[in-house]
């Protein structure tokens, strides 16, 4: 990631999908798609999946869906739902989210991508046939990303069906895919072996052997392609070269204990007790969390007495017996740990949990002294799977506790929106009245002059755009004549005449001006239409934040209160939930510890025996 960029490119970025140094022109991306990706990069998939759950169902409860920013990526956006879900262990989810993909209109490699998603669900699940069923659904272009995981992934189901000639020819095209490097030929030599091609088997088990590699991961991989060979090579008692293959395990690797247990099997096999010492020798010395190293403290003393050196293998058989009880003791005592709830405290640590190599980590905890035997168990798929759902169930119920404070939140902002509006509001409403009913007015006007201007246009009416000075002359002529024409005075003849004069020149000026005043009105009947719907909009608005604002605190309670009971419903089952998971990893824990007592009891009786014979032996040696 660039961390150059700022949070807002790093979002747009997310948001359309494009490299993240590739931000410029990309702010019509949906922020909100890309606020859940950023939470995705973060292993944060809860936060990712309630952020994009909310935006999409957001986008399709809106009118008009192809004008919302997440329109161009809801393709994107519904396979990032299954995606996370499926990064969450939400398999179920995950695919009918993937499937309805499957089922949609969606471009070629992103119905690809999904098929591939929903056959690791399914094989994932321990469902092979419908996993090659998924895969069987890709067709035409695969995204390079994932083209040579299809292919193993493909090579992996075979070999779970028994079919191992089917995964050998998907392998074989495998060998040169850098991103497979080692996985690929050590898989390839397990399904020669299973198709019984063991001497095809064996070059190609020696050649992931000797991969090249920085990655702790392909370098373990090795490790474990020189055990099975040197184990191979064992059993058909080559044990020249398994001691070769045997040796290129890593003193310092996870499979160094068994390689160092089967290379001292391999020269005892071949009667060299001498050199079987050295292997055994190392392994006994460390720390005795694994069957192998127990083996190997039975083992260095027989390998003494096979040398007739039977002091020396009695003090080792006491040792060992001695070591063996002290493990039982420190077994019983964690067993008891466990059933006090400490070993779900020690792995519930948020300091523990925030570190890749957590699980090494709980060796050093003196508190929790049962994670320093249970370090095979907890790195076993099945284990960490159950494991992460207890924490997650953890940090479910946190989350449910938070979101039930913030039901109290809610309700004092609720609170003080009554208190603020409430005074506020009778006034606001006698303003409204008064406003409404002079908007009302002038609509009824507005409605009245154009019904008129209408009507001019069929039945023209001159006199109804006279101005309103030519009424006022109008009225004064009417005015005067009525009052001249009740005078029997000769002289007001001519002032009617002059009266007559006038008014014609006033219905000239009306008659004359008539079309223009007539296109005048229409102009301004339009300013006036643009002014009223100005008018109707600020009506509207202030209608709509009364609205608002009664709404902001008015008929939450009922909400309100019906969240808090799924909350609470929620909070019990999650309160139950979290007690099943727990008991459940405490009862595998206390198990898996039950059966290391016994056979730290067997190899501890297994000592005491060999103890006394090699005392007798070592008595009767001095004797003679």
């Amino acid at each position: 990631m660039a961390f150059g960029l700022t949070t807002r490119k790093l979002l747009i970025a997310l948001a359309t999908l494009l490299p993240v140094g590739s931000a410029t022109g990309a702010e019509r991306g949906d922020p909100y798609f890309g606020e859940a990706l950023f939470h995705a990069y973060q292993s944060r998939f809860f936060e990712a999946l309630e952020r994009l759950d909310t935006e999409i169902g957001q986008h399709y409860g809106i009118d008009e869906p192809e004008l919302d920013s997440l329109h161009p990526f809801i393709d994107h956006a519904e396979f990032s739902v299954g995606d996370f879900e499926l990064n969450y262990r939400m398999h179920n989810r995950a695919g009918r989210a993937i499937r309805a993909i499957l089922e949609g209109k969606v471009e070629e490699p992103v119905r690809n991508e999904a098929a591939f998603r929903l056959a690791k669900i399914h094989f994932q699940k321990d469902q092979p046939e419908q996993a090659l069923i998924a895969l069987d659904r890709i067709t035409g272009r695969i995204p390079e990303k994932i083209r040579g995981d299809v292919d193993f992934l493909r090579a992996n189901i075979y070999l779970a069906t028994n079919r191992s000639s089917d995964a050998v020819d998907v392998l074989r095209d495998l060998q040169d895919y850098e991103e497979l490097k080692g996985f690929s030929r050590y898989n390839f030599g397990i399904a020669l072996l299973r198709d019984g091609r063991s001497e095809e088997a064996a070059r190609e088990l020696d050649r992931a052997g000797q991969v090249l590699s920085d990655d702790p991961v392909t370098l373990a991989i090795r490790d474990k392609s020189n055990l099975v060979l040197g184990t191979l090579q064992s059993e058909a008692s080559d044990f020249g070269s398994a001691q070769l293959s045997l040796d290129r395990v890593r003193l310092d690797g996870p499979f160094s204990n068994q390689a160092l247990l089967r290379a001292g099997w391999a020269e005892a096999s071949a009667e060299n007790f001498e050199r079987a010492l050295v292997p055994w020798s190392i392994l006994a010395e460390r720390e005795p969390t694994d069957t192998a190293v127990y083996e190997a403290m039975l083992a260095l003393p027989y390998a003494y007495s096979q040398l007739n050196v039977h002091g020396r293998a009695a003090v080792l058989y006491e040792r060992a017996a001695e070591t063996f009880g002290g493990e039982i003791d420190k077994v019983k005592a964690s067993i008891e740990s466990i059933q006090t709830g400490r070993f779900l405290e020690a792995l519930a640590r948020e300091e523990i949990r925030q570190d890749r190599d957590w699980v090494v980590r709980l060796r050093s905890l003196p508190e929790a002294p049962e994670t320093f035997y249970l370090l095979s168990l907890m790195a076993s798929h099945d284990f960490q799977t159950s494991l992460q759902n207890y924490l997650d169930l953890g940090d479910l119920r946190s989350k449910i506790v938070s979101w039930q404070r913030s039901l109290d939140s809610f309700e004092d902002i609720i609170r003080l929106r009554q208190a603020y509006y409430e005074p506020l509001l009778p006034e606001i409403d006698r303003q409204f009245r008064k406003l409404d009913a002079q908007v009302r007015l002038r609509q009824e006007q507005r409605k009245y002059i154009d019904q008129r201007l209408q009507q001019m246009l069929v039945v023209p009416n001159p006199n109804a755009l006279a101005t309103s000075e030519e009424r006022q002359i109008e009225a004064q002529l009417a005015r005067l004549e009525a009052k001249l024409g009740e005078s029997n005075d000769p002289e007001s003849q001519p002032i009617l005449k002059r009266i007559a004069r006038l008014r014609g020149a006033l219905s000239w000026e009306i008659e004359t001006q008539y079309h223009q005043r007539l296109t005048d009105a229409h102009e301004h009947l339009r300013e006036l239409n643009r002014e009223m719907e100005r008018l109707t909009a600020q009506y509207d608005a202030f209608v709509r934040a009364r609205q608002a604002a009664t709404h902001s605190y008015v008929g939450y309670e009922i909400s309100i209160n019906r969240l808090r009971v799924r909350a609470a419903e929620a909070l019990e089952r999650m309160e139950r939930l979290i007690a099943q998971q727990g008991h459940a990893l405490e009862t595998v824990a206390i198990n898996e510890l039950n059966g290391r007592r016994a056979h730290l009891e067997a190899y501890q009786n297994q000592a005491r025996f060999a103890f006394a014979d090699s005392y007798d032996r070592a008595a009767k040696a001095q004797v003679r």
